[in-house]
């Protein structure tokens, strides 16, 4: 297993992705308040007081093209902060990364899902969001929904939806294509049963056949067992260790609870 490094050696080949000493830092609240009149008060006083949080602190690593990189870790370690810094929804505060986000999809549970909307509505804007044509969901509607085990619930608002028909969903739809040149899934095999799983994990194994790098942040060590070429572990916004991803998990399972 790969120890985390301050720096990044020479690659064979320019990788997918390069992080390189990337620190992310937030201002929160250091004493927050109890009551809207109290928030008010403070206001109106200058009275809030912030401290500075790193949800990143120093990290680095690279994706080859065509790797599958599995990133565990607990809530709130940073992971999905790292994945929105590579999808560029996030700049950091100190390091920088390099990939080309016209390749890159980014699936999130719900990301560009209207609430309001019903699920053939969310269909199209999601669809058209990723860059698909009307014409070409026209074609893949059915294969979407079929997928998805959504039959009879497409006129359902989405707000009427648990989190893993949405995450079905928009699974579906994200992957109703040809496979994106960089696919980053954030939580998403984590959610439903373990018949979607493994329908979702065997079209992952397609798009790898096809070239894609992939990207995945799941709380499974099952998922980044079965998936993954490699892995890495973020805790409390460090990177803790890098490299096959059973060592990986095996460190993060046997760490202090």
């Amino acid at each position: 297993m790969e120890m985390p490094k301050t720096g990044l050696g020479a690659e064979a080949a320019p990788p997918e992705i390069l992080i390189d000493h990337v620190t992310m830092e937030f201002r929160r609240a250091k004493d927050e308040a109890s009551s809207l009149k109290e928030l008010l008060i403070r206001s109106l006083r200058g009275g809030h007081r912030y401290e500075p949080f790193k949800a990143l602190d120093d990290v680095s690593f690279a994706v080859a093209k065509g790797e599958v990189m599995g990133i565990v870790g607990t809530n709130g370690s940073g992971k999905s902060t790292l994945l929105k810094i590579i999808a560029g929804a996030l700049i950091p505060t100190r390091g920088r990364v390099e990939v080309d986000r016209r390749r890159v999809q980014l699936l999130t549970l719900g990301t560009g899902f209207d609430p309001e909307l019903t699920g053939r509505e969310n269909v199209y804007l999601n669809g058209a969001l990723i860059g698909y044509t009307k014409a070409f969901l026209d074609r893949h509607y059915r294969r979407i929904v079929q997928f998805a085990e959504l039959e009879g619930f497409m006129e359902e608002k989405v707000r009427n939806y648990s989190s893993g028909m949405v995450s079905r969903l928009g699974f579906a739809v994200a992957t109703a294509g040809d496979a994106p040149e960089i696919l980053i899934l954030d939580e998403v095999l984590s959610v439903g049963d373990l018949f979607f799983r493994r329908k979702s994990e065997a079209r992952i194994r397609e798009m790898i056949g096809g070239g894609s790098t992939v990207l995945i942040v799941s709380h499974s060590p099952s998922v980044i067992r079965s998936v993954c070429s490699r892995a890495a572990w973020i805790e409390k916004g460090r990177l803790m260790a890098v490299g096959s991803p059973d060592s990986v998990c095996r460190v993060y399972e046997e760490r202090p609870q």
